[in-house]
């Protein structure tokens, strides 16, 4: 089966071969299981891969119209560097409650940073109207083939790391879900490296968008609750290409409890020294509790908060 969108993974691996880094597989053996290390890359999550194939793709006379991205801080951050190899300018509209950590990196990227008196989809709106006023090109974080080409390779890298460590037996790959475009990217990029996995989304349970999709709800009755995993959340947009890519690719989408996440964060901090993301522990949460004989989470981000860890040991 080929998606009905063209997703040119192979081209997006081409093109961002020599800008961005490939990530370990490392094993976390206490608890079986491996953990994708994009928390590594660089700026500090797989955001770069899509923000970068997307505005590498622009013409130049699109790049001198600059750049404009709605962002809870990783995307926005993968934008920004995205602009600086492109010789553009980036305007990012991020939520006032953003990451500290996220707002700085931004700052000292060169990006034009913009607080929305609200949430990411208040961000979102914002966004788009700032890039309509100024005829500046919109990079989605999801609803955009190029930016899903970008995180396919993710997927296609993965899948490369999976044959050559020779299981037998079934792969589970666990990823965490906001607006669809990892998920769906990884899915098609195993699916091109020929990797026969089980692939499951990962959402919070103040969030469940493409839970409540795939179980033939209606998303847009979701009333969202506070999260910690901030990167995950906001509304998919009507009409996203991800929403029936999703549905493609994925076997299923779980959900995990604000309790889980912060576990799991604490326990990845405890034993393998790594500060992750909220929104890469819901992976985490979710691959601990798997049953697969092999089983891999997607650590999708490490712009944490450090003082995060010290308010959770606190609860």
């Amino acid at each position: 089966m080929t998606p009905s969108t063209p997703i040119d993974i192979a081209a997006a691996e081409q093109r961002l071969r020599r800008h961005i880094l490939e990530t370990p597989l490392l094993e976390w053996p206490r608890h079986g299981i491996w953990l994708k290390c994009e928390n590594d890359q660089l700026t500090g999550s797989f955001k770069i891969r899509g923000a970068l194939n997307k505005v590498l793709g622009l013409s130049d006379e699109a790049l001198s119209r600059g750049l404009v991205a709605a962002s809870a801080g990783n995307h926005g951050i993968g934008v920004a560097l995205a602009a600086t190899i492109a010789g553009t300018t980036a305007a990012v509209v991020v939520p006032r409650n953003v990451v500290e950590r996220k707002r700085r990196a931004l700052e000292a990227l060169g990006a034009e940073v913009t607080l929305a008196d609200g949430d990411y989809a208040v961000a979102e709106r914002e966004g788009h109207a700032l890039a309509k006023a100024r005829r500046a090109v919109w990079v989605s974080p999801y609803n955009d083939v190029e930016v899903v080409a970008g995180q396919g390779t993710l997927g296609l890298e993965l899948a490369r790391q999976i044959r050559a460590r020779r299981w037998s037996g079934e792969v589970e790959v666990y990823v965490p879900v906001s607006g669809g475009g990892l998920l769906a990217g990884v899915g098609l990029g195993l699916r091109l490296g020929g990797a026969d996995v089980r692939l499951l989304g990962v959402q919070t349970e103040s969030a469940p968008y493409f839970y409540r999709f795939l179980r033939g709800q209606d998303p847009s009755e979701i009333v969202e609750q506070p999260t910690l995993a901030d990167g995950l959340s906001g509304a998919v947009e009507a009409g996203s290409i991800t929403w029936d890519l999703v549905r493609e690719v994925a076997d299923d989408v779980l959900l995990v409890t604000e309790a889980e996440i912060a576990q799991s964060l604490l326990a990845i901090h405890r034993e393998t020294g790594m500060l992750v993301e909220p929104s890469a522990a819901v992976a985490v949460a979710a691959c601990l509790a798997g049953r697969g004989m092999h089983r891999i989470a997607v650590l999708s981000g490490g712009n944490a908060d450090p003082s995060l860890l010290e308010r959770l040991n606190r609860a």
